[in-house]
């Protein structure tokens, strides 16, 4: 099967400030658009089958930054969570919220007032990456790489689906901005290839199939050799 690279968007100016953006259309600062172009370098030798990306802003332009030639697909179900109240409001101020360590300890019992469930926001991320991949597969084929382009949130909940922990264990799970975290699906159970990745990507293009006598998706008993 495929491999999806989650790319998080470059830092922005609420990242700086330490404000929870949310869904608010705020917008890379001078370092974020630095992260894109240099993620951007690092993916562009990669044969890249599609690009998707949240509908916010700074998803868009960190695409738009890193890879300019590409026409990425939007996914609604790529964006940020639904924070609701939580809002535009400084991490500071909200650590003082009765929610707050709902959201550190048990986030799959935490829905933001006048926004979403993180249990929801999770089974759509993972829905929708999941059918990405297939669509991609089924066009591009089974060694194909392609990029989804989203948010701290989603992506550290995907990670926890495919390493086939409980949401509320994702808090463990870092996604800085401009970093790549790659997960290869497969029939029996997807690979998580790279976590918060910020150094070369060389690794990741297409190897040759296993032998023909090892599914796809079996480990490699012992860790394996790894990439040539």
């Amino acid at each position: 099967m495929p491999t999806v690279l989650l790319l998080r968007h470059g830092r922005t100016t609420a990242n700086a400030g330490g404000i929870l953006a949310g869904r608010l259309p705020v917008e890379l600062d001078d370092v974020g658009r630095a992260q894109a172009a240099a993620v951007g370098e690092r993916l562009r030798p990669l044969p890249l089958a599609a690009v998707v990306t949240s509908p916010l802003v700074r998803c868009r332009q960190t695409v738009g930054l890193a890879l300019p030639e590409a026409s990425p697909a939007v996914e609604d179900d790529l964006t940020e969570c639904g924070y609701g109240s939580w809002e535009g409001r400084t991490l500071s101020e909200l650590t003082g919220d009765p929610l707050w360590p709902v959201v550190q300890q048990h986030p799959s019992a935490a829905v933001f007032p006048g926004g979403e469930a993180m249990a929801a926001m999770s089974a759509r991320a993972v829905g929708a990456v999941r059918a990405w991949d297939a669509k991609v597969a089924a066009e591009h084929g089974p060694d194909a790489l392609w990029v989804a382009c989203s948010h701290g949130d989603i992506i550290k909940a995907i990670v926890a689906d495919a390493l086939g922990i409980h949401l509320d264990g994702f808090q463990r799970i870092v996604a800085d901005p401009a970093s790549v975290t790659a997960i290869r699906y497969t029939a029996t159970r997807p690979f998580v290839l790279r976590v918060n990745d910020t150094g070369s990507l060389a690794g990741l293009a297409p190897q040759p199939r296993p032998a023909a006598d090892r599914d796809e998706s079996d480990a490699a008993v012992g860790g394996g050799a790894g990439a040539a």
